[in-house]
């Protein structure tokens, strides 16, 4: 997702309280094969609950939150009156005392941690969440509870801890908040020509989460990620009647909220493969597209398997639609909502072309489970939410399919594969990065290939070149750094741009696409809706590939080192072992890699040869007798510039 400020239209990071491993201490200028190699232990140990396999393990639980929600925006006043229902399942061994609320609106109040601690100041405020009461409601019975709030956390203290391993209760609360300006970002009330936009997420108090690696995951919230239990959500929204709504989940309600004609238009729209118009730009603002002219209308949305919502109204939606054709032989719908201004051959009009298109291509990986994809041109937050992305209105061209490219592919990570993006930034926006390489590629015969924006090899070079700087630099921290505690000037080239180029390695140049691939999509289908750590996910690929990746988490992940392999001797050799032609290869960093060996002969053929890790494991000059007789006129490591080689000066050798 991009930054709330949009200032250099780049993307926000994941959000971590905690590093889970520190970086092992190393000469940054040598290769030690006994500290590469040496057996790895993973910041989280294999148990009976998440197995040495990286799945989770006969003894998995996990917590299920649904919520019955009703907003109520007046459009006057720029405030949302709530009222929710939590159900809350403890599948946990624990008994819970008490129960932890996410107040993300706290963090617009000028009190806020974020106020003082983010490098996003902010000189506009609100009061944050205002509370009639909250009403806990157990076994038949009802008592008003007891709560604490502090910053963007509610603690709720029950009369009885709630039991083990299926207890549930109800959690009722009313609360209302003023709805930021565009100031707030990904949750903004944004002027049109014709009207305002309300875009609204993080829009109601959000249970927690409680697992087994954290406890209950309560830190307060700076600004960057989220981490959210799954379950059913059903919310419906009242807004007046020249409004219309697109949010998350399945429309229950058409007949109530669109015209007859709309009505025909959204059922040719589900069978069509080209965009079909909803409401026209030139209807917007005319009493004919809407099935009243007065009052309100209640929207009423449903969406299962998810962690989150979020909706936007306005009079102003321009609204288009096509069908997305799945790999399971199911269908979803890309939907597109923008006022008339965002309309244009190069704009908006081909946003439901990207939905459609990047959806269809990412099911590729595990099929997209609900039932809209809805891309909204708004303020321009860059955020992403289970079935819906906000994108700004003026994105245009190369970089309006970009941005909306990255943010339906958060829909796989982290809103299927449910990873803790506050504590492991790489494993949201690394991996959506790094799927979203291989979208730019396939997208109409590489209209926009390759991807190059400000979350992948932003200077339009060889990724593998411009991640060198980050390799070399000292300050720069781990992929498994906590990412509120990472600078800025850090952010997207750790979290984004390594760590999509660690999976572009793991697959292209170390395991290969045709045991990466089904290993990849086996993760995503076992964590599906779960909560997998970095370990689970490292132990998942070792098994699933068949490899011993340790030496690539070490040098890649846990720590920051360097690559630069060369070829300092090639001569040819007759000994008793048989005739051959002997290559002499030096690291002078610690981390390797396999590579490519080309060999030029003087009759002007080439043959590769594949060097396996394996040959540094017991030296940093390893030296290899290959089975060729030939007269070799030149020798080149990585003759494709495949890897991210420190020094390149070294890899060639002519004889």
């Amino acid at each position: 997702m991009l930054n709330w400020l949009r200032a250099t239209a780049i993307c926000m990071a994941g959000c971590s309280a905690l590093a889970i491993a520190a970086p092992e201490a190393q000469n940054a200028n040598t290769f030690d094969p006994q500290t590469l190699f040496a057996p790895l232990s993973l910041p989280t140990p294999a148990t009976a609950i998440r197995s040495g396999a990286g799945k989770p393990g006969a003894m998995f639980w996990q917590n299920r939150v649904d919520y019955k929600l009703h907003a109520t925006i007046d459009t006057a006043r720029d405030t949302l009156h709530g009222e929710e229902v939590i159900t809350y399942t403890n599948n946990s061994p624990d008994s819970l005392p008490t129960l932890w609320v996410q107040l993300d609106q706290n963090i617009y109040r000028k009190d806020s941690r974020s106020t003082m601690a983010s490098e996003w100041r902010r000189s506009q405020f609100t009061d944050g969440y205002r509370f009639d009461k909250v009403t806990v409601r157990i076994d038949g019975e009802s008592y008003d509870a007891k709560f604490l709030i502090n910053d963007t956390r509610m603690r709720v203290d029950l009369a009885q801890p709630l039991a083990a391993k299926g207890g549930k209760l109800q959690l009722e609360i009313n609360y209302s908040y003023q709805v930021p300006g565009t100031w707030g970002g990904r949750t903004a009330v944004t002027p049109t020509t014709q009207g305002k936009i309300f875009e609204i997420a993080q829009w109601f108090p959000r249970m927690a989460v409680y697992d087994d690696l954290h406890g209950w995951n309560n830190n307060p919230y700076i600004g960057s990620e989220f981490y959210l239990e799954y379950g059913t959500i059903d919310y419906t929204v009242t807004v007046p009647w020249n409004y219309w709504v697109v949010g998350s989940g399945k429309l229950i309600n058409p007949k109530d909220v669109l015209t007859k004609t709309e009505q025909q238009r959204l059922k040719q729209a589900q069978q069509s493969d080209k965009t079909v118009y909803i409401r026209q730009p030139d209807e917007v603002g005319k009493a004919d597209s809407r099935p009243v002219n007065s009052g309100t209308l209640d929207w009423h949305f449903r969406m299962e398997r998810t962690r989150d919502v979020a909706f936007a109204a306005s009079p102003a939606f321009v609204i288009d639609a096509a069908r997305i054709n799945l790999p399971d032989g199911k269908t979803s719908l890309a939907m597109s909502a923008y006022p008339p201004e965002a309309a244009g051959p190069t704009k908006w009009d081909r946003s439901t072309e990207y939905v459609k298109g990047t959806i269809e291509h990412f099911s590729q990986w595990y099929p997209y489970p609900w039932p809209v994809a809805v891309n909204l041109g708004g303020h321009g937050a860059g955020m992403e939410y289970p079935g819906i992305v906000f994108d700004g209105m003026r994105d245009h061209d190369a970089f309006l399919f970009w941005i909306s490219a990255h943010e339906l592919g958060h829909s796989w990570f982290p809103m299927i594969v449910g990873s803790d993006e506050r504590r492991h930034a790489f494993m949201d926006e690394g991996f959506n990065t790094f799927i979203d390489v291989y979208a730019s590629d396939a997208f109409n015969k590489g209209e926009f290939a390759p991807k190059r924006d400000s979350e992948y090899a932003p200077k339009g070079g060889n990724p593998v070149d411009e991640i060198l700087p980050v390799l070399a630099d000292t300050e720069a921290p781990t992929l498994m750094a906590p990412a509120e505690a990472t600078a800025e000037k850090y952010r997207h080239s750790v979290a984004y741009f390594k760590g999509a180029l660690g999976l572009v390695l793991l697959r292209e140049q170390i395991l290969g696409p045709d045991r990466f691939d089904p290993a990849f999509k086996e993760y995503i289908a076992t964590w599906a809706y779960k909560h997998p750590s970095p370990s689970d996910f490292f132990r998942f690929m070792e098994s699933a590939a068949g490899e011993d990746l340790s030496w690539w988490w070490r040098g890649w992940y846990l720590n920051n080192w360097q690559l630069d392999m060369g070829i300092t001797a090639v001569k040819a050799v007759d000994d008793k072992k048989g005739k051959g032609t002997a290559v002499t290869l030096i690291s002078k960093q610690p981390l390797v890699m396999p590579a490519t060996l080309r060999l030029q002969y003087s009759d002007g053929t080439t043959e590769d040869f594949r060097v396996p890790v394996e040959s540094w494991m017991r030296t940093g000059t390893p030296t290899l007798v290959l089975p060729v007789t030939k007269a070799v006129k030149s020798a080149t490591l990585d003759p494709e510039h495949k890897l991210p080689d420190a020094d390149r000066s070294n890899n060639s050798l002519t004889l």
